[in-house]
């Protein structure tokens, strides 16, 4: 049986560290997550081993080729991090290692291994380990050792990753052992503690990362992560050509570019939201591609949030860096809630989880920077979410590429479409934040496993690749 919820205990604390992590794509449960398992396993080892290998289960076997998981996971053994690795370096490292069928290992680099990788990196396709559905097994064998040193690994979604000797239940801790000033573990808590203590969602928020550091620090943070996310932009408008994996997709967002600087003197409301597709659309050919982007909350949704935070500092007049840092944190505290009461894994909840968070996130820190009140911020979240429900994730091919990269500009749309209905009215509405919360864990529970990141029903197998 595999468990479908892997939610974080309602009591654990979690910091916009977790939320917002700088990586490569194309996705952060197949890529990121399996990286870092990789070099974890490997940095932990007790010893130089004379072999290793790792073994893929269930939706990374299923799609794990087209999500560049073979990739992510040679690196991870080679001593690379999501966080650090070259984009452009990559297929080099790749190519040095099938060409001299050894990796230099682990962080230190200091021992080369033998690796073959079609004995040592095996695809179970259809086979599953029993708690979750995107689950590694790495073996390590050592000199004058019969048997390997094995470990297993879960993949969660984020790029987060649980040792499997955690147990992935209802109430695993995947947090931080802090106790941060103003806990909240649902929608209606966050209002409270707002209303209690006249903070807005943002301060409340920003307040509790000082469990972790100071404020400049955490300001310093969400820096980075603004001007990573504005690099993904940038860089995915000026590059052209194929992306890879074989569906033969053109990059379009420097083509639309060009001509949407041409119309800038008759902009009007349909040319904006031409503008904000073109940026998810940009961010998700970057993923796509490999490149460098903000896993916000995962791969397969990283254009949606920056597509609308650059909305904001477009279009919003009086925009600004500290605007910008309050979108984020206000996204954070939306996205915290899914990730305690549901799951961000398109493997366990569709694209539902991936999309339409972020879609929800975003559409709370674009009411934020607007000017709403907390109760018509966690209103615009719910409308984000709740037009999201149902949403299934099965890419052609296994590859973050069609549906996921137009799926994006559709989240960013409908984010500030969310979040302008939610201005119009007073925060009080009949669908609460929790109820559809419960709703998408409650779908994504009842989900068939073939519309769950699998490639093996929907639009992947209705669409001839070619």
């Amino acid at each position: 049986m595999i468990v479908t919820n892997s939610r974080i205990d309602a009591g654990t604390a979690i910091s916009i560290t977790d939320l917002f992590t700088i990586g490569i794509g194309p996705s952060s449960s197949h890529t990121v997550g399996p990286m870092r398992a990789a070099l974890q396993f490997m940095d932990g080892l007790p010893a130089a081993p004379q072999r290793v290998q790792c073994e893929l289960f269930g939706s990374l076997a299923l799609t794990g080729r087209g999500h560049a998981t073979d990739t992510a996971v040679l690196l991870g053994l080679s001593g690379h991090s999501p966080e650090s690795v070259d984009p452009d370096a990559i297929a080099d490292i790749l190519a040095g290692i099938r060409a001299d069928g050894r990796i230099q290992a682990g962080s230190a680099k200091d021992q080369w291994v033998p690796f073959d990788t079609e004995r040592d990196l095996l695809f179970h396709m259809g086979e599953f380990l029993e708690a979750h559905s995107n689950g590694m097994r790495f073996s390590a064998w050592f000199a004058g050792e019969d048997a390997p040193f094995v470990r297993e690994y879960y993949s969660i979604g984020g790029g987060a990753v649980l040792p499997g000797t955690v147990p992935v239940s209802d109430d695993v801790a995947l947090g931080h052992n802090v106790v941060p000033p103003y806990p909240f573990s649902s929608g209606a808590e966050l209002l409270e503690q707002g209303e209690a203590h006249g903070f807005s969602i943002a301060t409340l928020v920003l307040r509790n990362e000082g469990a972790w550091r100071t404020q400049e620090e955490t300001e310093a943070f969400l820096d980075r992560v603004i001007d990573a996310m504005s690099q993904s932009i940038e860089r995915g408008l000026s590059q052209e050509g194929l992306l890879p994996g074989g569906l033969k997709v053109r990059r379009r967002a420097r083509a639309i570019h060009q001509r949407l600087r041409l119309q800038q003197d008759a902009l009007g409301p349909a040319q904006i939201f031409e503008w904000v597709s073109l940026f998810a659309l940009a961010v998700n050919e970057e993923n796509a591609a490999g490149g460098r982007v903000v896993t916000a909350p995962t791969n397969g949704a990283a254009g949606v949030i920056p597509a609308v935070l650059h909305y904001y500092r477009r279009f919003v007049p009086g925009a600004d860096r500290d605007g910008e840092r309050r979108f984020l944190l206000t996204a954070a505290a939306i996205g915290f809630l899914y990730k305690k009461r549901a799951s961000i894994s398109a493997a366990e909840m569709g694209c539902q989880g991936e999309v339409g968070v972020a879609c929800s996130m975003a559409a709370a820190g674009l009411a934020a920077v607007l000017g709403g009140t907390n109760s018509q911020i966690e209103n615009a979240a719910e409308i984000g979410m709740e037009h999201n429900l149902g949403l299934t994730c099965d890419p052609i091919g296994g590859l973050v590429q069609i549906p996921c990269i137009e799926r994006n500009t559709m989240g960013a749309v409908k984010a500030i479409n969310a979040a302008y209905l939610a201005l119009q009215g007073d925060g009080r509405h009949i669908v609460s934040l929790d109820a559809v919360i419960e709703t998408i864990r409650q779908t994504g529970e009842d989900m068939a496993s073939r519309y769950k990141e699998t490639s093996l029903g929907g639009l992947a197998v209705n669409v001839v690749e070619c």
